[in-house]
């Protein structure tokens, strides 16, 4: 069917005016009868966040959503856009956005009244009526609601209380969308007050002139508590105008967390495959949940999921620059990989004195660390945990003795597989143990990271030494006291956990 392009053919089709809530409060109805996913790709939310948004919604509200930094508040904000209509009329030439049968400015006013049926309009789509801004502090009420034009005003001759010379900002020129204002905290509170008559008056003024135009605009903002006291704050007045505020959070579950990063990462790569075993994936993920309990980091800023998201792509990376050395087709990731991807990490969190004091990349690695031994503690046996068969090293005697002996293995990262697997079958017992526990879903891919994957659990239970120079990692025995008292059938104990990374 033809739309209608002018206002005596919209007139015909029983159009009526609606504001933008009311579209928006219409459209959401419709998707709850039928039952469609709300926010596509928001994982974690739906008994928590969501339930709140589509609340605030039904209810007309202009809304907040206040979390720390990579929670999907953006995204969420974006999506609001698919609950509004395909397209809306739209009188044509004109800044405002404004309808056909209900224009707000003497100019559009003036022009329908002139031309009347014949007013030619347009129709917009969708995604043109959401707009955002990021909160910086150069920004100004210009830039948000306008100025006057003086250039204009000359050119026309038309005195500065007109509406003709002014030069809209970007909140008009959203009306009848929505407009999202990010990191609302760092706007300047003086810019903040600008925004008051929108939110309760839905109008505007210019340099106080007598122009009020009556905006049809929702409002969502977005902020980090952090940002309450680091760099600013929101007025008290606004944040009184504010109908809903709404908290986010990370993900609670790592099945969760691991679906949001393998929907956002980049990790089929058209070169070569990379296998990444269930274990491995789930310590990559696991180490932005030991970020998230560090004492080593500013918890109040917050630790983002893309550092999982880079991390995985990183270790990905890793696997991929392998695979292309040796010439490879299908590689599979390894736990030195993670050891090499620390850069991924770095960036990513904020470290407060303590961490400052061992530096971001024994942070990282320390990190890196706990995540494997998590792992590795829920799938293996503890080394530490005597039995009556066997009271000295359990089902790991058989490796330990063979590094005791003076023994060592070492491993780089630039090593193919089949190599590496040679050089791990060296270890006596460790690819029994290690069959015993961890999926080899792929013989000639698995098994190698497999038993890499023991012997790196085993060095972070502090059974075993690891040094790491130039890309080559050394797996050694633990000397000291973790062999004191072996001679007498004792099992060892684990050094204290004394909370500090270490670079061994």
């Amino acid at each position: 069917m033809k739309k209608p392009q002018t206002l005596g053919e919209l007139r015909a089709t029983g159009y009526k005016p609606e504001s933008v809530r009311a579209e928006l409060r219409r459209n959401l109805l419709t998707a709850l009868r039928e039952k469609r996913a709300l926010f596509p790709g928001i994982v974690g939310f739906d008994k928590t966040v969501i339930p709140q948004v589509v609340n605030a919604v039904l209810a007309h509200h202009d809304l907040i959503l206040l979390g720390l930094r990579g929670q999907a508040k953006t995204r969420m904000a974006r999506q609001l856009v698919e609950f509004l209509d395909p397209e809306i009329p739209i009188l044509a030439g004109f800044p405002l956005n404004e309808d056909p049968l209900a224009p707000i400015s003497s100019g559009a006013k003036a022009h329908v009244a002139a031309s009347g049926d014949r007013t030619e309009i347009r129709w917009l789509p969708r995604e043109e009526r959401y707009r955002e801004k990021l909160a910086t502090p150069d920004v100004t009420i210009a830039d948000l609601i306008g100025d006057i034009d003086p250039i204009k005003a000359a050119n026309k001759r038309l005195d500065y209380a007109s509406e003709e010379v002014i030069h809209y900002g970007i909140i008009p020129r959203t009306n009848r969308g929505i407009f999202c204002i990010n990191e609302l905290p760092d706007l300047p509170a003086r810019i903040q007050v600008g925004l008051l008559n929108i939110m309760q008056e839905r109008d505007i003024q210019i340099r106080g002139f007598p122009i009020r135009l009556p905006m049809d605009i929702l409002i969502v903002y977005t902020a980090n508590p952090e940002d309450y006291t680091n760099r600013g704050s929101i007025i008290t007045p606004l944040k009184d105008r504010i109908d809903s505020q709404i908290l986010t959070h990370y993900p609670a579950a790592l099945n969760d967390a691991m679906k949001i990063t393998d929907q956002e990462s980049w990790t089929e790569r058209g070169t070569v495959k990379v296998h990444i075993p269930p274990y491995l994936r789930e310590a990559i993920e696991a180490v932005a949940f030991q970020a998230r309990k560090s004492e080593f980091l500013d918890q109040s800023s917050g630790v983002s999921a893309r550092l999982s998201i880079t991390l995985l792509e990183s270790v990905v990376s890793g696997a991929e620059r392998r695979a292309v050395i040796n010439g490879e087709r299908e590689t599979c990731a390894r736990p030195i990989d993670l050891q090499f991807a620390v850069s991924a990490v770095t960036g990513k969190v904020e470290l407060v004195y303590e961490g400052e004091q061992q530096g971001a990349l024994n942070v990282a690695r320390h990190l890196i660390g706990r995540s494997i031994k998590g792992v590795f503690d829920r799938l293996l046996p503890d080394a530490y945990k005597s039995s009556k068969e066997d009271p000295s090293f359990g089902p790991y005697k058989t490796i330990i003795s063979y590094f005791a002996k003076g023994n060592k293995i070492e491993l780089t990262d630039e090593m193919p597989g089949p190599e590496v697997l040679k050089v791990l079958r060296q270890v006596d017992g460790l690819e029994a143990i290690t069959r015993s526990h961890l999926p080899i879903d792929k013989e000639n891919l698995d098994l190698a990271c497999a038993m890499e994957f023991t012997i790196e659990g085993l060095h972070q239970s502090r059974v075993l030494a690891k040094d790491e120079l130039d890309g080559h990692t050394l797996y050694r025995d633990m000397l000291g006291s973790m062999f004191e008292g072996m001679d007498e059938g004792k099992p060892p104990r684990p050094p204290k956990e004394r909370g500090r990374p270490r670079d061994e």
